[in-house]
C-alpha cells in the first residue's frame, strides 16, 4: 500500500526557497566594502560644505564692515556715531547688528549692516577674532580701536592645505 501522506520532511526543506547563510554573509561583506569606501568620501563632502559656509559667512561680515565704512565716507552716519581714529570702521560686530542713527533724519531711523553676526562653521560659535585698522594684517590679538577685519579663531587646515584662520 502506498503512503498518500505526501513529501516527508526532508523533501519539504529542500523545496523551500531562500537564501543560504554563507550568501548571506557573502552580501553582507559587499555591502560593509562598500560602506567603508563610501565614508571618506561624506567626511569630504561635510569639510568642503563647512568650508564653503565659512566663505559665505567671512564675506558676508568683511561686506557689512565695508558698506559701514562707506556710509561714514559718504557722510549718511558719523558724528558722536563715530569714534575718532576709527578710520569709519565700527567699534565691534554688534554696532552692525544693532544699526547706527542716520544723519539729518529726524525719524530716528538706524542703517543696520547685519541682521546677526553670522555663525562660525569651523568654531561652532558667533565668536570671531578681530583686525582692527591699527593692528598689523597677521596679528591674532585686537587692538580695540575697531573692527576692520575677521578671521575664524579655528586652528584647522582646509581641503586646499591653507589654514582657516588665514582666509
Amino acid at each position: 500500500m502506498a503512503s498518500t501522506a505526501g513529501p516527508t520532511v526532508r523533501a519539504r526543506l529542500r523545496a523551500v526557497p531562500g537564501y543560504s547563510f554563507v550568501e548571506l554573509l557573502v552580501v553582507s561583506a559587499i555591502l560593509l566594502i562598500l560602506a567603508s569606501a563610501v565614508l571618506p568620501l561624506s567626511k569630504v563632502t561635510i569639510q568642503r560644505q563647512r568650508e564653503a559656509e565659512l566663505h559665505r559667512a567671512l564675506r558676508e561680515i568683511r561686506t557689512a564692515l565695508d558698506n559701514h565704512k562707506d556710509s561714514v565716507d559718504l557722510g549718511l552716519i558719523g558724528g558722536v556715531n563715530v569714534q575718532a581714529g576709527s578710520e569709519g570702521y565700527p567699534p565691534d560686530l554688534e554696532t552692525l547688528v544693532e544699526g547706527i542713527e542716520v544723519l539729518n533724519d529726524a525719524s530716528g531711523r538706524k542703517l543696520r549692516f547685519l541682521r546677526r553676526i553670522p555663525f562660525d562653521p569651523m568654531t561652532r560659535s558667533t565668536e570671531w577674532g578681530l583686525r582692527s585698522y591699527q593692528d598689523a594684517p597677521d596679528t591674532t590679538s585686537w587692538g580695540g580701536d575697531n573692527v576692520y577685519d575677521i578671521y575664524t579663531t579655528s586652528r584647522g587646515s582646509a581641503l586646499d592645505g591653507t589654514n582657516y584662520n588665514e582666509w
